[in-house]
């Protein structure tokens, strides 16, 4: 009984990392427009956030895993903590500042910190009671993560996007006082909600110092990464996870910057219904629309693109049971092909709800495509786990690719490019649907 009091109480403090990454991982998002106008970016260059963001992955994904066989996964997971906590401070001197590199410095530690998190979490989750257990246990930490992606679009749209951006040209015609003044409240715009989520990281950090966390077993394995390098299967599913985490990072980061490219702020607030929504998501957290730029309103809807994943992702827990993986990821991701299909041919709303209805089907990806990737290969899966989340780099390269091509052929026609990436995605559970193995 106190064992099991000991794992569930470990369980509910493991998943709050879920949703802390959730989270911060889609507030980075909400910084990009702002970003932009900021510095006077172009679409590639404003796509370098993720860039610094998911390259962490690429570059500290395996040294991770060595890290936590050195120092053990409760250090590891404090070493994370801390690690997020200092990324999140630097964003204080990047906006008071307005220097660029700081910011993508802070990105980079703040998804470093995730990193080690990542690899500590899950092996974690999955020894805390029965083995039989493992995959549930996986697909409720793994819906917190989502609604921790749901929730932040709301947050950054009215906490970081919420106010006008003055034009170069603007500052410099402001009195020396009203200039002062101008830069000190954008810095707090974006120091604000960093540094309340470097309180928050610190104090989780406190609690898992003290927290008595059952001991890892250590997983012993005689495969080797040339030997994973040698699984076709294993590879094409790293190529499969790189072009997802790409697809859905590089919607995700430019939703608003599309909504604003096709004009749809006075579309949406001549609507009462949709004005309902967005006031009703701004009252849940005590803000106003009224006077705020039209980022926030546009910011506002991207909580349904993210929501989606979390809903279709109970809901395609259960497809995978009744149905084959590779068979469900096949229509999935047809589906979503589909979808950005209409949202180029279209315009208004149509277009905004058909991309935004992309986040349902993104949903079962990421753990179909992993699961069918170790399936089979014995030993060798610590070292295609360490390959597979390496391959969560696509999130550094697909979005300032999409970006640059959005730059030279504009928002719809580079969409064509992302069409690519679910593709291959379709093609990986197809060639995977006579496989009946069940995910986490």
């Amino acid at each position: 009984m106190n064992q099991q009091k000991s794992y569930r109480s470990s369980f509910i403090l493991l998943t709050t990392l879920f949703f802390l990454w959730g989270f911060i991982t889609v507030l980075v998002d909400s910084l990009i427009p702002r970003l932009r106008e900021l510095f006077t970016l172009t679409y590639f260059q404003a796509g370098l956030v993720q860039f610094a963001f998911f390259g962490a992955y690429f570059l500290l994904s395996i040294p991770a895993s060595y890290i936590l066989s050195k120092i053990g996964y409760k250090k590891g997971i404090i070493l994370g903590l801390l690690t997020m906590a200092t990324g999140c401070l630097l964003f204080y001197p990047a906006a008071s500042y307005r220097v660029f590199g700081i910011f993508m410095l802070a990105y980079f530690i703040l998804a470093g910190g995730m990193t080690i998190l990542q690899v500590a979490a899950n092996p974690f989750v999955a020894v805390l009671g029965s083995e039989d257990g493992a995959s549930s246990r996986l697909n409720l930490s793994q819906a917190f993560n989502s609604l921790g992606t749901a929730i932040a679009p709301a947050v950054g749209a009215l906490f970081i996007l919420s106010d006008t951006i003055k034009t170069e040209d603007e500052i410099a015609a402001l009195t020396e006082t009203a200039k002062d003044t101008y830069l000190a409240t954008e810095a707090s715009a974006v120091q604000m909600p960093f540094l309340g989520l470097a309180l928050f990281i610190g104090l989780i950090a406190v609690i898992f110092l003290f927290a008595k966390l059952p001991k890892m077993i250590s997983e012993t394995s005689t495969g080797t990464y040339a030997e994973a390098f040698k699984n076709k299967n294993l590879m094409l599913g790293v190529l499969g996870i790189f072009f997802y985490v790409g697809a859905e990072v590089a919607i995700g980061s430019y939703l608003v910057s599309y909504f604003l490219d096709m004009n749809l702020t006075p579309l949406i607030s001549e609507s009462n219904v949709l004005m309902s929504i967005a006031d009703g998501v701004a009252s849940i957290f005590n803000k106003s629309l009224e006077g705020s730029d039209s980022k926030a309103l546009l910011g506002i809807f991207v909580i349904f693109y993210w929501s989606g994943a979390m809903i279709g992702r109970f809901v395609g827990s259960y497809l995978t049971r009744i149905m084959k993986p590779g068979k469900v990821l096949g229509i999935f991701a047809t589906i979503a092909i589909t979808l950005i299909i209409i949202s180029i041919s279209t315009t208004g709303l149509v277009s905004m709800w058909s991309i935004l209805a992309v986040g349902l089907f993104n949903s079962i990806m990421f753990p179909t495509i992993f699961t069918l990737s170790i399936d089979g290969i014995g030993e060798l899966k610590p070292k295609g786990s360490g390959l597979l989340c390496t391959a969560i780099v696509g999130g550094a390269l697909i979005p300032p690719l999409y970006g640059y091509l959005t730059d030279q052929i504009g928002f719809k026609t580079a969409l064509l490019f992302i069409i690519i990436c679910y593709s291959y995605i379709l093609w990986f559970g197809y060639r995977n649907s006579k496989k009946s193995v069940s995910h986490a």
